[in-house]
């Protein structure tokens, strides 16, 4: 652009014709007279960068479902993937250290409600007192049936809130989580016991033995603690539920397809039911 505006001064300045000036400038003719196309990615463009600033932790693919699914976009996952990186819309992550060796793989899960996965992840609201949120994921469908935001959480508070989300769902063949104080006290485990939950405790040290639920708290974190302001616990609640209702709902997952957890769990009671019917 800059080439052809200095070829058109010349030529209006000095009342010279069109080869003169390219000449007199070292310019190339093709390169004056050239007309670029038409951004056929336009609309494309814009709505990837609006998805992009409403979603601002959502990679490329994540973003490419949302388009294509929902907003009717025909274009390719390497299409939206030029445009992301030439937009400069790539989510920045740390990298972690990692640790050598191989950690214990999980029990294979089948079905709904064989597992859920529990821990805890702290925040602060506005005036520094500390926040807590007791997370819980199906290990299976990757739903999160609640998260119990509070001050504290004590043992107690976390079989009550257990119990509401049984009474919702009925209960899990097995709770995994780790060896917090919470999850071994007397209350606890008594209250596993009395239910039939069996109980598993990872090993102090490896988190990724509970890797849904940790999966599943750095999304929470990266998305909603880390992007939020709280005024106070009530705001907390108020913002963590609904990010829940998105999670659950709306927000694609790369493991089930990407397909939200909703979508999913919809699709495993579908098959259940076929399944009981043509059994009886």
């Amino acid at each position: 652009m800059s080439a052809r505006r200095d070829v058109a001064l010349v030529m209006a300045e000095h009342s010279i014709s069109q080869r003169q000036a390219c000449k007199l400038l070292e310019v190339d003719r093709s390169t004056y007279r050239y007309e670029p196309r038409p951004d056929r990615n336009a609309k494309l463009r814009s709505a990837l960068v609006e998805a992009a600033r409403q979603k601002p932790r959502f990679g490329y693919r994540r973003l490419w479902v949302l388009l294509t699914t929902r907003q009717g976009f025909r274009a390719s996952v390497g299409r939206v993937l030029r445009l992301y990186r030439k937009e400069g819309l790539a989510v920045r992550r740390l990298k972690r250290k990692r640790l050598k060796g191989i950690a214990p793989g999980n029990p294979l899960i089948i079905r709904p409600n064989q597992e859920w996965a529990l821990d805890f992840v702290s925040d602060a609201i506005s005036n520094g007192r500390a926040l807590r949120a007791l997370t819980m994921v199906d290990s299976y469908t990757r739903e999160c049936p609640a998260i119990e935001v509070d001050t504290g959480i004590s043992s107690r508070q976390v079989t009550r809130t257990l119990e509401r989300v049984i009474a919702e769902r009925g209960a899990p063949a097995t709770l995994r989580c780790d060896n917090g104080p919470e999850f071994t006290s007397r209350h606890f485990l008594a209250w596993c016991a009395q239910k039939k939950i069996e109980l598993v405790h990872i090993q102090p040290g490896k988190p990724m033995q509970n890797g849904f639920v940790e999966s599943f708290n750095g999304r929470l974190g990266d998305e909603c603690l880390n992007a939020s302001w709280f005024v106070n616990l009530d705001d907390a609640r108020t913002k963590i539920e609904a990010w829940q209702q998105q999670y659950n709902t709306d927000r694609p997952h790369s493991s089930l397809d990407y397909r939200t957890p909703a979508e999913f769990a919809n699709v495993c009671s579908r098959l259940t039911s076929g399944i009981a019917r043509a059994i009886t």
